[in-house]
């Protein structure tokens, strides 16, 4: 849970650049587009100000729509976007 609290940045700067992307499918870009309205809305499941919980709506919601999308783009244009560790993008993906 801590890792992906502190990854979230790099989340999001992966699917806002992600979601830029002109080569990418329109499907795959309108999930990214909404997630990235769903994490700059101010409007959560949960509530920011609770702390721990308070962002796993975010991280959750994030992550599914990362898991979705990734089996629509090519995973070098996933890795290309990702600032981060590879061994979290891995994680958030589920690779085994």
């Amino acid at each position: 849970m801590r890792a992906l609290l502190r990854a979230l940045p790099d989340i999001v700067r992966t699917v806002g650049g992600l979601a830029l992307d002109p080569v990418l499918p329109k499907t795959a870009k309108i999930a990214l587009g909404a997630a990235v309205l769903y994490l700059v809305s101010p409007i959560d499941l949960i509530p920011e100000f609770l702390p721990v919980i308070g962002p796993l709506d975010d991280i959750v919601v994030v992550v599914l729509v990362l898991r979705y999308a990734a089996k629509r783009i090519p995973r070098a244009a996933i890795e290309d976007a990702w600032p981060g560790e590879r061994r979290l993008l891995d994680r958030l993906l589920a690779v085994r």
